[in-house]
């Protein structure tokens, strides 16, 4: 499963920099699949829509950090564990269990996100 960020996240940062995807963002801030990723052209997102890699997203959250489901990948292919959840203080960042994903599917976005 995708992981998610809890609303006890302080927004501190520390997760952000340890993303290899990229897809962890500030609250309130627009985000797009060509952000650190290798993708060029059209990417098909998990509820569907087809969109330009650098279209700007509504952001998932307002008031504090969020990642981006369509990018995160529990950093399969990169790291044992999900990194921000290593590096999180407040243990604020926690598996989603609205998205539950086998290893293959994230394998399978790491491989499309970095080309």
């Amino acid at each position: 499963m995708a992981i998610t960020i809890t609303d006890e996240c302080i927004n501190c940062g520390a997760c952000e920099p340890e993303c290899p995807n990229n897809a962890i963002y500030e609250g309130g801030v627009e985000w797009a699949i060509s952000d650190g990723t290798g993708v060029k052209g059209k990417y098909k997102l998990e509820n569907g829509d087809v969109v330009d890699v650098d279209h700007q997203n509504a952001p998932v959250e307002e008031e504090f950090y969020f990642i981006a489901p369509d990018k995160c990948t529990e950093c399969k292919g990169f790291h044992e564990e999900p990194q921000c959840a290593a590096v999180c203080p407040v243990d604020c960042c926690v598996p989603d269990p609205e998205r539950e994903e086998t290893e293959e599917e994230l394998l399978a976005r790491k491989a499309r996100l970095h080309i």
